[in-house]
């Protein structure tokens, strides 16, 4: 391990996988959501550990990553979520990823490229960002009849599944029973669609009776939900599969009315040692844990981040951690002792949610699995 790197429990990797698939309804497997990065973790690393559990199915949000994961070795479909552009519709030949299409025109673009392609075919039933509506049934019709578009699947996008607050409870069933409307109008003209999907990870927490042949896991796959709150009161059983670690780089003196950092935002209070850290906002880290918001566990004890966060350096307050010393790894994310520091706890100082925390883990961050 270098000057900052991720480390990838695959034993809860593992765990994770196990726990969702025994709370979905019968017929349903897991289709897991590796883009971005796979929220960080490695869309390589994380898919090939899912390949060697039997899974076959994954989502992308574009055709480069759909891309990477076949140059990686990953097998099974690959559904491209968003936005091709006409000019990488060879790609998805190529590489033999399956695109969603995004509304009928999309379709009729893809179709007159002459080759074939797989795609699933994207409904929309309330969220108004991608698919064509639900109920314009001449539209969706028009999409299964292009000759060069093999349909495997259908799905739509439940936006509010995380809420229980009655109106969102009423608008996600709402939204369920159109896209099964929709569906058995379809194969009333005689458009058959194989599979059928609407459970994202809230859903499959709130909602598994929706059902569906696959589950578009995301975060909770990755041992958590959105927000430390929808964590601690998750049904399932989770365990967090990143760890984020980086080196001290130096030990700093100050004396008691020195500064430190950009605009000289610390000033000691007492005789203090600070310990600079070889990650910065350029690796993930956010800047709005500068100033005393955020904070890393060295030798089991919580230091607080003093002054800015830099582009690649972090400095702690250390004065009341023993024995630190430069090459020692600090904990950002994870466990030291019996200290913690949580992805949630994180996004929440930071004032936004774990899959941004996550999915924005820069790429030159080493990652390795344990």
């Amino acid at each position: 391990m270098g000057r900052a790197w991720i480390e990838l429990d695959t034993d809860a990797l593992r765990h994770n996988v196990e726990v969702l698939r025994d709370s979905l309804p019968a017929g349903c497997a897991l289709m897991p959501a590796v883009k971005a990065n796979a929220y960080g973790h490695g869309a390589v690393l994380v898919a090939r550990e899912l390949n060697r559990m039997g899974i076959g199915a994954f989502c992308v949000a574009t055709v480069a990553e759909g891309a990477q994961l076949r140059r990686g070795g990953i097998t099974g479909e690959i559904l491209v979520l968003g936005y091709t552009h006409p000019r990488q519709f060879s790609l998805l030949h190529r590489f033999r990823l399956t695109q969603a299409v995004l509304e009928n025109t999309y379709a009729k673009e893809l179709d007159r490229c002459g080759a074939p392609v797989e795609v699933q075919v994207k409904i929309d039933t309330g969220m108004h960002r991608l698919g064509e509506r639900w109920d314009d049934l001449d539209k969706l019709s028009e999409i299964f009849a292009c000759k060069n578009l093999h349909v495997t699947g259908a799905f739509t996008h439940l936006c509010a599944s995380s809420s229980s607050a009655r109106s969102d409870r009423a608008f996600t069933l709402a939204q369920a029973e159109a896209f099964y409307r929709a569906l058995d109008a379809l194969r009333g003209r005689g458009c058959v669609c194989p599979k059928a999907h609407l459970l994202s990870s809230y859903a499959v927490v709130n909602y598994p009776e929706l059902g569906g042949d696959y589950a578009r896991v995301g975060i909770a796959l990755y041992g958590m939900l959105s927000s430390k709150e929808d964590t601690k009161n998750c049904p399932l059983e989770l365990r967090p599969v990143l760890s984020l670690k980086a080196r001290v780089a130096q030990v700093q003196r100050l004396c008691r009315g020195e500064g430190a950092g950009y605009d000289l935002q610390f000033t000691a209070q007492r005789d203090t040692r600070l310990a600079v850290l070889a990650i910065g906002y350029a690796d993930g880290l956010p800047r709005s844990l500068s100033c005393g918001v955020g904070s890393a566990l060295l030798n089991g004890r919580r230091a607080p981040v003093v002054g800015r966060v830099c582009m690649d350096q972090t400095l702690v307050d250390v004065t009341d951690v023993p024995e630190v010393a430069p090459g020692d790894a600090a904990v950002l994310i994870g466990v030291c002792g019996e200290q913690e520091i949580s992805a949630c706890e994180v996004a929440e100082q930071a004032g936004t949610i774990s899959n941004e925390i996550l999915s924005r883990l820069g790429a030159r961050l080493e990652r390795i699995v344990v």
